[in-house]
């Protein structure tokens, strides 16, 4: 069974454009500070700071501390409870796409 407070927290996470945005930043990069996120994020270093704040406790980024600096990189796991979510939906929407894979084979011969 799917814990849904974890599904609510990542939806919660990714459901903030800006939040969006840094977590894709993060995932991009193999690791990065918080000061590199806030050049490229146009919003302040406290509100980058809030969001990852909202990401790590979602489970989507982890942190490790180098002296002042701390870097973040995505978590995989994270979305784990995301995809298991969706995988309920595979069956629905593959039935779908038969059907009108048939139906676009009968109107196109």
């Amino acid at each position: 069974m799917i814990q849904a407070a974890s599904i609510d927290a990542v939806m919660r996470a990714l459901a903030d454009p800006t939040r969006r945005a840094v977590f894709e930043r993060i995932a991009s990069a193999e690791e990065i500070n918080v000061r590199d996120l806030t050049r490229a994020s146009g919003v302040t270093q406290g509100a980058v700071s809030q969001h990852l704040k909202s990401l790590k406790q979602a489970g989507l980024v982890a942190e490790r501390p180098e002296g002042r600096n701390v870097y973040y990189r995505a978590a995989p796991g994270g979305l784990a409870p995301l995809f298991d979510w969706l995988s309920h939906y595979d069956a629905f929407w593959r039935e779908r796409f038969g059907n009108l894979r048939t139906l676009l084979k009968e109107i196109d011969p």
